[in-house]
């Protein structure tokens, strides 16, 4: 790991403390008052940062109450650092050594370790404070620490976790009711994980054509570039070849078309076809949106032919785009919506399938299961996810930063962007190769007090959470600019 430097971090300068963890963040609109847990209090410096203000409406020239500092390494407006440093377990150093001894090297993270996070922020195991543009790859749509989200898990936990499907508990109700009308649709199979909701409408695609269709060896049409998940199904249809390759023999019945081409598709289609799965936005690829004619054309080339059309909305969905399904965007309504990520607030996961009942009904007792699907636990917490997205607000707010922040991309094309993709609060950024790759221009964001990832070498993938401000949405574009001139 890089040592701290003064670049990175500066102690704190004056003996005013900055606004306690209950009033830097609010989410964007009025809600009753929730207990949650108390924080531990700490001594933190006054930032002149966009962290320090509650968050506005979106819509609002500057809606912070302070505006962010000159993008000076220097001067950067996220070097605050509290008085403690380290954990129990270590300092950052430490604890990185430890895990790269003890955990499986099946990711290559930055070099931080997070500590905390409250809103958009996140603070490390040194105090350093960054801004979070990946939120868990939309896991975190709602910020760290929503305080309704919080107090929903709280007054469940102290009541009951588990149960697992043998019987019914007094939280799974009002979930798959609330989440099965927000899809407009009647049935929802709940799970934990994206790559199980994957799973489970494959699942029911084959079940569909085996019993309803007749279909003897279904299959199901893919898009190259996709990425559905890492299981041993999922990555025999992925054309990743780190994916993919070593993890044969692979499960037979899928078929891959480009990504975009309804032309491509629509020959692709047979009298074996069952479905056809497909990421409403490609989002490993690099945020990639297809044609606006390419979902109406599928829709309708499925819908004439009686095959499937299943869409994976686990990182595109949930309000990351400016609507509750990227989709949404397309006027198309699939027959299965995969659910995931946001569903569970950034606190547990949650996963879900959401279709009709001529469809989900194939499933019946003892075809699929999970013993942690549709926990009490996960199921309060998804159901306050839910009544957020009703109010729209979350949706507005991805729509109107989304518009500024895709507006500030375009602008960098030329100036170390090549290319920039995405819809409401998600980016891909292609970074010229004269600037470096995708990753260098991430650690040097991460020097700057901003988390983000890269993809495939080139993209880098902006995915802040939807309770980000207009000002630090302004900070992003300028701390940007700075670390693709190095």
């Amino acid at each position: 790991m890089r040592s701290t430097s003064a670049s990175r971090t500066r102690a704190c300068s004056g003996s005013t403390p900055s606004p306690t963890a209950a009033t830097s963040w609010s989410p964007p609109r009025r809600r009753s008052s929730s207990p949650t847990s108390p924080r531990p209090a700490t001594t933190r410096c006054r930032s002149t940062c966009p962290s320090s203000s509650r968050v506005a409406a979106a819509s609002s020239a500057a809606p912070s109450s302070c505006a962010p500092r000159p993008s000076r390494a220097e001067e950067s407006p996220v070097t605050a650092v509290e008085t403690t440093t380290g954990t129990a377990a270590g300092t950052a150093a430490e604890q990185i050594a430890d895990i790269e001894a003890h955990a499986a090297h099946n990711y290559h993270p930055l070099d931080v370790v997070i500590a905390r996070g409250e809103g958009a922020w996140v603070t490390d195991v040194d105090g350093k404070r960054y801004l979070d543009c990946l939120a868990a790859y939309s896991a975190v749509n709602f910020g760290h620490g929503h305080p309704e989200l919080l107090a929903a898990a709280h007054e469940q936990l102290d009541r009951l976790t588990l149960t697992s499907r043998a019987f019914h508990h007094d939280r799974m109700a009002e979930f798959v009711t609330e989440l099965a009308a927000l899809a407009g649709k009647d049935m929802v199979v709940p799970m934990n994980t994206g790559a199980e909701a994957v799973e489970t409408a494959i699942k029911v695609a084959r079940k569909y054509a085996h019993d309803v269709r007749g279909i003897a060896v279904p299959e199901i049409i893919v898009a190259g570039g996709n990425f559905h998940g890492r299981t041993t199904t999922i990555v025999s249809f992925s054309d990743d070849a780190v994916a993919r390759d070593g993890f044969g023999p692979y499960t037979p019945g899928f078929v891959t078309v480009p990504y975009g081409d309804a032309d491509a598709l629509a020959s692709a289609i047979t009298e074996n076809t069952a479905a056809v799965l497909l990421e409403s936005i490609q989002g490993e690829a690099g945020v990639v949106v297809p044609p606006a004619d390419y979902f109406p054309r599928v829709r309708a080339l499925t819908a004439e032919r009686g095959v499937l059309l299943i869409a994976d909305e686990i990182q595109s969905g949930l309000g990351r785009t400016g609507t509750t399904f990227a989709i949404e965007h397309d006027g198309v309504e699939p027959d299965l919506y995969l659910l995931g990520k946001a569903l569970g607030g950034g606190i547990v996961p949650v996963s879900a399938v959401a279709g009709n009942a001529d469809v989900l009904g194939v499933l019946t007792p003892g075809t699929h299961g999970s013993t942690f699907g549709g926990n009490p636990l996960a199921a309060a917490v998804a159901t306050a996810v839910v009544r957020l997205l009703r109010t729209g607000e979350y949706q507005e707010r991805s729509a109107v930063l989304g518009a500024r922040l895709h507006a500030g991309l375009t602008g960098l094309i030329g100036s170390g962007v090549t290319a920039v993709r995405g819809r409401g609060l998600w980016a891909g950024v292609d970074i010229d190769p004269e600037v470096g790759t995708a990753r260098d221009v991430a650690l040097r964001l991460l020097d700057r007090g901003i988390l983000a990832k890269d993809t495939h070498t080139r993209t880098l993938r902006l995915a802040p959470p939807l309770v980000i401000s207009r000002d630090e949405v302004e900070w992003l574009l300028r701390e940007l600019k700075a670390a693709l001139q190095g």
